[in-house]
C-alpha cells in the first residue's frame, strides 16, 4: 500500500511539472512570433522610406545672374468674388473691380463714395440685389485685366484693410 501510494504521488506530481514546461514553452512561442512580427513591421516600413526617397529625385538649380531673372507679380494667386450687381452710382464698371465698402444702406455706400473721389478716384456704388439684404458694394477702382486690380487692391489695402476683388457678371 505504501508502495501504491508512493507511486501515485509521483504521477501527480509528474503531471503538474510538464503542464508548466508546456505553458513556458507556449509563452516562449508567442514572444518569438511577436518579435518576428515586429520585425517584418519594421523591414516593410524601411522599404517603404527607401523608396520614397528613390522617387524624390532633386533637380539641380539653374544659376542665373541677377539681371536675368524676371520678376512675375502672380495675380492668379488672389481671390476673386463673382457676383450679378448693377450700377447705381458711377460711370461704369470694367471685368474687375475692387471693392473698398459693403453697407446694407444706400446712404452709407454714398458717403463713402464721396470720401473716394475727394481723395482722387472715380469711386462708384453698385447693389447686390441676389443676397437679402440688397448689399451696396463701394468700387474704388475698375480695371480689364485681374492682375491691375489685384496691384490697386494691394495699394489700397494700406487704408481700407477689407478691400477685396469683384468679378461682375
Amino acid at each position: 500500500m505504501i508502495c501504491a501510494a508512493l507511486c501515485a504521488a509521483l504521477m501527480f506530481t509528474g503531471c503538474k511539472s510538464s503542464e508548466s514546461a508546456y505553458k513556458q514553452a507556449y509563452l516562449k512561442a508567442k514572444q518569438q512570433e511577436e518579435l518576428q512580427q515586429k520585425q517584418e513591421a519594421e523591414a516593410q516600413a524601411v522599404a517603404q522610406t527607401a523608396q520614397e526617397q528613390e522617387n524624390n529625385v532633386v533637380v539641380p538649380m539653374e544659376e542665373k545672374a541677377a539681371n536675368d531673372t524676371q520678376v512675375v507679380d502672380n495675380a492668379d494667386n488672389v481671390p476673386v468674388r463673382q457676383e450679378t450687381v448693377s450700377v447705381v452710382a458711377g460711370s461704369g464698371l470694367k471685368n474687375f473691380s475692387v471693392v473698398v465698402g459693403s453697407f446694407s444702406l444706400k446712404a452709407n455706400a454714398e458717403g463713402l463714395q464721396q470720401t473716394l473721389n475727394n481723395q482722387g478716384y472715380s469711386a462708384q456704388v453698385v447693389v447686390n440685389n441676389q443676397v437679402t439684404p440688397a448689399m451696396y458694394r463701394v468700387v474704388a477702382t475698375t480695371f480689364d485685366t485681374k492682375g491691375e486690380a489685384a496691384a490697386s487692391r494691394n495699394a489700397l489695402q494700406t487704408k481700407y484693410p477689407g478691400a477685396w476683388l469683384l468679378y461682375a457678371k
